[in-house]
């Protein structure tokens, strides 16, 4: 008799490719990961090689089987998950027929000017405006720009889609989280042909689209060969890497959020509606269940703390800050110019007022001005509609911080909970799971998306009250948009 059943979730990521084999109840069994290269040119592109995408997915595949042993045999079901916006193409038996070019290529520029004209409509409706980082703009560089490739190929691919038709061989399907970004309608749930049509992109040579958690097909005799994955391995429609971490981190339902602080604070919900942001400052893929999977981005994060203290002790650092905490001082440890959310202000500037010349106060006024930008940013979530239930998630750097946590929980009001497993890897084998094991997205991740801790407010958090007003009178002061 076999082991329990087990789900693969393989992550194609900017710096490599991640493979993940976790059980039913989430208890990971077996890891691997490989690196991957980018190649950078002018004009902001950036590119990599499809083949290297599958020659690691492999190579990782076949390393956690043999790792597995005779468990592998249980193996039910596997996920793919990759970076959103990247796109390539390949010919009918599925070979590139030139590099990928990466979400992070800023060669697109004015075609996602031009898609933004002329689909205005469209944008309002989904919440959204395209950019560069988009794959829709730049298929349509592609179109004016090198019309022999896109002449050559058979498919429009994102980076998942290469992986699912290298072990399936189904390189025509795609889900509709990896196709928002290349402008799949996901309120029509359909490709916007008369929009492709003006700009004559080609429909045919766009994938079909299916549900995240679909089942798509088994492993083809091939590539159960080539891995070592039982050829009755269900291959099951993945999600972008955003959103897979985010279902990592458990937040499945609606109200629920995710924090993700690194450089950059970024959040994710899930809501049961989709309310209009006018500002375009929220945008929001498709919950495989039917909700909306909400998302923004601040500039703000622990960037400062990488910049203003390179090479310091932070425990050190934490521990004097909470002694100092409230440190009387106000910051908005914005690095760079400009700030994309909780509001637009594309002159944006930070501000550190009343430490001084003393560093421990400095450092506790950055943990605390990144805690006072998240409780704005989830206000101004709820200001625009989206309903914000309970403790919020967090994951990223900033969360392995005892005294970080402490101040973000004091200053938001709620509890932190810090997920055990934050890996898109992982959000992929439990988008696998529920495929296969689970009634749904949701059952599934309640049981295996498991808390590592949960820090919860203290009881004279309320003093963080005033310098929140102090900070918030600071940014109106300087014209930033603050609701």
């Amino acid at each position: 008799m076999h082991d329990t059943p087990l789900f693969v979730g393989i992550d194609i990521g900017t710096q490599g490719v991640r493979v993940l084999v976790a059980d039913a109840s989430g208890g990971v069994r077996a890891r691997a990961a490989a690196p991957l290269s980018t190649q950078v040119g002018p004009g902001g592109r950036a590119e990599q090689r499809p083949d290297e995408w599958g020659a690691a997915a492999i190579a990782c595949l076949r390393t956690v089987t043999t790792n597995l042993g005779s468990k592998a045999a249980a193996i039910a079901a596997l996920a793919v998950t990759a970076t959103s916006g990247t796109i390539c193409l390949l010919d009918s038996a599925g070979c590139p027929v030139g590099p990928a070019i990466m979400y992070s290529d800023r060669r697109a520029t004015s075609e996602a000017t031009d898609l933004n004209l002329a689909a205005a409509d469209f944008c309002a409706r989904l919440g959204y405006r395209f950019d560069a980082s988009f794959g829709l703009p730049k298929l349509l560089w592609l179109r004016r720009n090198a019309p022999e490739y896109l002449a050559a190929a058979a498919h429009v691919a994102h980076a998942a889609d290469v992986i699912v038709g290298r072990l399936s061989g189904d390189y025509a399907v795609s889900d509709w989280s990896h196709a928002l970004k290349s402008g799949y309608d996901l309120l029509a749930l359909r490709w916007p042909e008369n929009l492709l049509a003006d700009f004559d992109l080609p429909l045919a040579k766009l994938p079909r689209i299916v549900a995240p958690a679909s089942p798509i097909a088994a492993v083809s005799r091939a590539a159960a060969k080539e891995t070592g994955l039982p050829p009755t391995t269900i291959v099951v429609a993945g999600m972008s890497d955003g959103c897979a971490a985010q279902i990592a981190g458990g937040a499945t339902a609606p109200g629920q959020w995710l924090s993700v602080l690194g450089t950059t604070l970024v959040l994710k919900g899930v809501s049961a509606v989709l309310p209009h942001d006018p500002q375009g400052r929220v945008y929001a893929h498709r919950h495989p269940d039917g909700h909306w999977l909400p998302g923004a981005a601040s500039s703000t994060g622990g960037a400062a703390l990488a910049t203003r203290f390179p090479a310091a002790n932070l425990a050190a650092l934490d521990a004097r800050a909470a002694a100092l905490t409230p440190s009387g001082a106000i910051c908005y440890p914005l690095q760079s110019v400009g700030e994309r959310f909780p509001f637009v202000a594309p002159a944006a500037e930070g501000f550190l007022l009343g430490a001084g010349d003393n560093r421990n106060v400095e450092y506790t006024a950055i943990l605390e001005g990144v805690a006072y930008l998240e409780r704005l940013a989830y206000a101004e979530l709820e200001a625009i509609g989206y309903v914000v239930d309970g403790p919020i998630r967090t994951a990223g750097g900033g969360a392995r911080s005892p005294v970080w946590l402490q101040i973000r929980a004091d200053v938001l009001g709620r509890s932190l909970i810090v997920p055990r497993e934050v890996e898109a890897a992982f959000g992929a084998a439990v988008l696998a799971a529920a495929a296969q094991a689970h009634p749904d997205l949701d059952a599934a991740t309640r049981a295996m998306s498991h808390a590592r801790a949960e820090v919860s407010p203290r009881t004279d958090a309320a003093r963080y009250a005033e310098p929140y007003h102090h900070f918030i009178a600071e940014l109106r002061a300087r014209g930033y948009g603050v609701g």
